[in-house]
């Protein structure tokens, strides 16, 4: 009997295997458009797949029966067609454009397309998706052309930061559906308030150079437009956790409505992130929600975006000694157990955008942010009167210093509204769009004593600085694109920008700071591009970029010497194609800056250091950036970017407290290297695909030479570094859920020791005989782990 059972459970099994079979097929547009991504499902069974790149799927095991076929793909109607298996031949599908407006026109305005004259690369959500495991943005953007990124933590959660070719964030422009992300007075970026943000994009346009004109601080080196998530036409669910090296976890969750009644859609995200970084004590506690939800019609679309992060980072502002980069890589001087930054920032986006008629599309957006939060210091021996305070009397001791526990506030509002109207002839040959912004910053900057090691007459929320600022920004642009004939385009793009800045009370230098600046700004661009008949576009462009000082400039500089604003004059030209299994993007860049502001070593009157405006600087380079399928199995990608960044002169000030009296002693330098602009940076990416589902990938990143300071001097350097990541992805599709994807990135797999940021200072002092004087240049760093790993297990329902 056992072995008539056996036999008999082996014939079934083996008839289960016959009986089960492979639904092939291949999904375009009604174009003939290859669909990259198109979701193929076996409705109620569990199983299906995903078109590669040339619009393939295969479906695999499928049982012998009558089965349902949906293929749905972003702005496509959903494809359903009754199929029974075993299926003979290949089918071929195709998708007709959704009745639905596309969610794309919300970032049309900002964007460059195929046809603009100017230098881009957009990143899709796959592309970011491969690595996102709960990392910064920037760090996911390390493998794109002239990016380099740093991490004050040293494992890209925290602060994190990045520069494109030399530029730091400052420099770089973001928006967010087009609304202005840089904070309005320093013009930088905190990704650190945004975590796990980058699961709710659906891509980022990057634009080096001056690009298309935009909404908020201006292009002086790059723009990052980013789109947040477009609806889904089904419902889903979704369940993210990783964890990896230095105790990092990261913990999501996805859901989403799906389209309800054909108009209506909702989705909801929730992400918590926690490391404790590789720097001692630098951790990271960050929380974060989206919310998104609309109404979705033929004509028009209506959505509301609300998204908020709240972090906590332990400071490893300080940076490490170069003495003890050997010795101690993870050093942090701090050892204050609450040493630090708290803050929170919530958005809220209104966003419209409707199809009036055939030549016709509006898009607006009113927004609001509000930001708020502190960073905590413990001061040792502090003097009183950096607080205005007065030496405290005991008995016969006169105390004038003090231990001391800070904190720095930050409370301000940013609201405004962004449109843009486009409009396409009848015969296609003319678009046009006219669009801009008006925005409104209101800040508070506030200080307190929360304790002090000898108690002096103030209260614990008494404000020993307190002042405010408002700036106000508007934008209008025109932007137009002419069809000569045809593939030959003429591109114009003419930009008024106007800004009030104003600013009173006490600063936390304590000094009185009142001032009222209007700027009024003209940035027109220019441009031709050509689409020839094997599918290459070539280009050429000419852009005007002028940028006001940031706060800093302002409040710190010598009375009555306010800084001019910033020009730069921009040349872009190249040539892109994607043909074939070839995917290329060749240019050249000058960028020519006039009064570009840089720290020189300058004090003001009160001993801070201050930035100067020097009149000619420029950067020059090529940049190619290429991708290329050998095979269904292999993917080769890499970029490169050989570029100049020089300043032609400036004047170095250097402390000089060799002698009783302080003084500043000053060096001309010519034609040296800008800070923090290697003249190599390089990307390669291989990419292996040995069976459906699994892939590998060898990941390569080559940053060459960075200066510290604009003087060139090596022993201000930070050394040329190369890393090489790996990362595996599993991905299958159970019976019980609709995709599970398990990954595994190992970063740095060499070990490579290496510092991608750092700072520098030097000065005069005398030498031990005390006959002379000595130079003593510090050096501070801010290292990179070395190898280590994330790995995390994703569920889609």
């Amino acid at each position: 009997m056992k072995k008539i059972f056996f036999l008999w459970a082996m014939l079934l099994i083996g008839s289960a295997a016959i009986a089960q079979s492979t639904i092939r097929g291949v999904v375009r547009s009604k174009d003939g458009e290859t669909l990259v991504g198109a979701n193929v499902v076996l409705t109620g069974t569990g199983r299906g797949s995903t078109t590669d790149l040339n619009g393939y799927f295969e479906v695999k095991n499928v049982p012998s029966g009558k089965y349902n076929l949906r293929v749905s793909y972003m702005g496509y109607e959903s494809y359903l067609q009754e199929v029974e298996s075993p299926l003979a031949g290949l089918m071929e599908i195709s998708l007709n454009p959704s009745s639905i407006l596309s969610e794309e026109f919300i970032v049309y305005a900002t964007r460059a397309s195929e046809r603009t004259p100017t230098t881009f690369k957009t990143v899709s959500r796959e592309e970011i998706a491969k690595l996102n495991l709960g990392q910064d943005i920037p760090v996911l953007l390390n493998f794109t052309p002239s990016v380099v990124t740093h991490s004050d933590a040293g494992a890209g959660v925290g602060y994190t930061g990045l520069r494109i070719r030399g530029s730091d964030q400052t420099r770089i422009n973001v928006t967010i559906n087009g609304i202005p992300l840089n904070d309005a007075e320093s013009h930088g970026v905190f990704w650190v308030n945004k975590p796990d943000f980058a699961t709710s994009v659906e891509n980022i346009q990057i634009q080096r150079g001056v690009g298309t004109s935009t909404n908020g601080a201006a292009t002086f080196g790059a723009s990052m437009n980013i789109q947040t998530d477009k609806h889904q036409e089904e419902a889903f669910g979704e369940v993210d956790n990783s964890f990896g090296s230095f105790n990092t976890w990261r913990h999501m969750v996805k859901v989403g409505t799906g389209l309800l009644n054909n108009r209506w859609a909702f989705d909801a995200r929730l992400s918590q992130i926690t490391s404790d970084g590789y720097i001692d004590r630098a951790f990271s506690d960050l929380r974060s929600y989206f919310l998104s939800g609309g109404y979705y019609g033929e004509k028009h679309v209506v959505k509301v975006n609300m998204f908020s992060g709240k972090e906590q980072t332990y400071q490893a502002w300080e940076g490490v000694p170069e003495a003890l980069l050997k010795t101690n890589r993870t050093f942090n001087a701090y050892t204050y157990d609450n040493q630090t930054d708290n803050y929170q920032q919530d958005h809220y986006q209104l966003l419209y955008t409707g199809n009036w008629n055939a030549n016709w599309k509006a898009n607006a957006g009113l927004h609001y942010t509000y930001g708020r939060g502190f960073f905590e210091q413990f001061r040792e021996d502090d003097r009183l009167s950096r607080y205005g305070l007065d030496p405290i009397v005991i008995g016969n001791s006169v105390i004038t210093r003090t231990d001391i526990i800070r904190r720095r506030w930050l409370d301000n509002d940013f609201y405004g509204a962004v449109f843009s109207l486009n409009y396409i002839s009848d015969d296609s040959r003319w678009n046009v769009i006219m669009g801009g912004g008006a925005n409104r910053y209101d800040g508070d900057h506030f200080g307190e004593i929360i304790w002090m090691g000898t108690a002096g007459p103030t209260q614990i929320r008494d404000r020993y600085y307190d002042n405010n600022a408002v700036k106000d920004d508007l934008n209008l642009y025109t932007k137009a694109t002419y069809e000569v004939s045809k593939g030959l385009f003429l591109f114009g793009d003419l930009q008024f920008r106007g800004i009030n800045y104003r600013f009173n009370g006490i600063n936390d230098d304590r000094r009185d700071i009142e001032g009222f600046y209007t700027f009024r700004f003209f940035n027109p661009k220019l441009g031709i591009s050509y689409e020839n008949e094997s599918g290459q576009t070539w280009y050429a462009s000419y852009a005007v970029a002028n940028r006001e000082p940031v706060r800093n400039d302002f409040t710190d500089s010598q009375r009555g010497q306010a800084p001019k604003p910033e020009n730069l004059q921009n040349i872009e030209a190249g040539v892109r194609t994607q043909e074939g299994n070839w995917n290329y993007n060749f240019n050249f860049f000058y960028m020519r800056y006039r009064d570009q502001l840089v720290l020189t070593g300058q004090l003001n009157d009160v001993g801070a250091y201050i930035r100067e405006n020097v009149p000619n600087s420029f950067r020059a380079g090529i940049e190619m950036d290429a991708s290329y399928r050998l095979s269904p199995k292999w993917t080769l990608a890499g970029n490169l970017t050989l570029s100049r960044n020089k300043i032609d002169e400036f004047t170095e000030y250097l402390d000089d407290y060799s002698t009783d009296d302080f003084r500043q002693e000053t060096i001309v330098h010519t034609n040296t290297d800008i800070a923090f602009s290697p003249n190599v940076v390089a990307a390669a990416v291989i990419d292996f695909r040995p069976f459906p589902g699994f892939e590998v990938n060898l990941l390569s990143k080559y940053v060459g030479r960075q200066f510290l300071d604009n003087t060139q001097n090596e022993a201000r350097s930070l050394n040329p570094f190369m890393t090489q990541d790996l990362r595996f992805n599993y991905a299958l599709r159970p019976r019980f859920v609709k995709n599970l994807e398990f990954t595994l990135l190992v970063n740095n797999i060499f070990n490579q020791l290496y510092e991608p940021n750092g700072y520098t200072f030097s000065y005069f002092v005398a030498n031990e005989a005390n006959t002379g004087r000595e130079l003593v240049t510090e050096n501070f760093f801010y290292p990179q782990a070395g190898t280590n790993f994330l790995a995390g297990l994703k569920l889609k329902f």
